[in-house]
């Protein structure tokens, strides 16, 4: 029989007596991939294909307050009550029926985003993350950090990277119940770093990350191209955090994301994240980097653009991108 979510969820939590309290709240920062997680060998469990490395986005993230109550399942987001039949709630309550400590039991879920929801800025990792950190709270089991990884990618496989801050490696593994597949941070910091967001579009993403990996993996000819190249990407970005060498790690996370869109656009049909304006933002970084500033980006599955670029060029970028959100992931 093929390992479920609901198996996994049962082996972690086996032997740990709930302590419930009345409402939990917690946090947990979206992340953005500097060498991105794009294909599973696993649907139902979130596996991936390769490992992968992220950065975390301090304050841009998710924050949820959880209780049990109600006759039903609740869910409201920045303010506004989210609709039942609505595929954010759906794939939300989908989710807490994993953990309901009885049928009747109900969720009442107050959420908010502060990054752009389904637009490619990761708060599908941030969102599943904070969940499992509000049910560890709610009934106090008491779950270390790679048990919390875990179960967070069941929601999402982005969200077992969103459990922490800094730089955080994702590890594929090869186990078929996926025990060995978890994040964890690096030991190193960079203070000196930082990320740039540029929004090119807060709109829903017109195919979600889910069936758009699928699509890739089952008919981009590009493809079998890619965890080479993601075995490599990796290698050379922590050894570039090592160094600080930010040129070696711009340079990489942006091959990376290049190769992640050209492998999903030769897919069939295509997909393609990209807006007429993403490309005039991608053009305008590799003009500033010809006039001798330092600075590269990163895009995930969407339109957006992410800027790289060290603390002594940010007047620099911010002159050249106004309305760029400046993130300093170490402060």
């Amino acid at each position: 029989m093929p390992v479920t979510r609901k198996d996994i969820v049962d082996q972690v939590l086996r032997g740990r007596k709930a302590n419930l309290t009345a409402e939990a709240t917690a946090y947990a920062p979206a992340n953005i991939a500097l060498c991105k997680y794009w294909g599973k060998r696993d649907g139902e469990l979130n596996l991936p294909v390769t490992s992968s490395l992220s950065i975390s986005l301090g304050k841009f993230g998710s924050k949820a307050r959880f209780a049990i109550g109600g006759n039903r399942d609740s869910v409201t987001l920045n303010g506004r009550v989210i609709d039942s039949t609505q595929p954010f709630a759906q794939r939300l309550f989908a989710f807490l029926d994993l953990f309901r400590p009885a049928p009747g039991a109900h969720f009442q879920v107050n959420a908010e985003n502060t990054i752009p929801t389904a637009a490619g800025f990761a708060s599908s990792a941030s969102g599943f993350a904070v969940v499992v950190l509000a049910l560890n709270k709610l009934f106090g089991w008491q779950l270390d950090e790679r048990s919390l990884s875990i179960l967070a990618r069941l929601g999402s496989g982005s969200a077992s990277r969103s459990i922490y801050t800094g730089f955080v490696e994702w590890h594929a593994g090869t186990s078929a119940d996926g025990m060995d597949s978890y994040a964890e941070p690096l030991a190193e910091t960079w203070p000196e770093l930082r990320l740039g967001l540029l929004v090119v579009s807060g709109a829903e993403k017109p195919i979600g990350s889910r069936a758009a990996m699928k699509r890739t993996v089952e008919t981009s000819p590009l493809y079998a191209a890619w965890p080479g190249k993601v075995a490599a990407d990796l290698a050379e970005l922590k050894a570039a955090i090592r160094a600080k060498d930010f040129e070696r790690l711009g340079r990489t996370a942006e091959s990376n994301a290049m190769a992640m869109h050209a492998t999903m656009i030769a897919a069939w049909p295509p997909v393609i994240y990209w807006l007429p304006e993403s490309l005039i933002e991608i053009r305008r970084v590799a003009a500033l980097r010809e006039k001798g500033v330092p600075v590269y980006l990163t895009m995930d599955a969407g339109p957006n653009i992410k800027l790289l670029f060290l603390d002594k060029d940010a007047d620099a970028v911010q002159r050249t991108f106004p309305t760029a959100q400046i993130i300093a992931p170490f402060a």
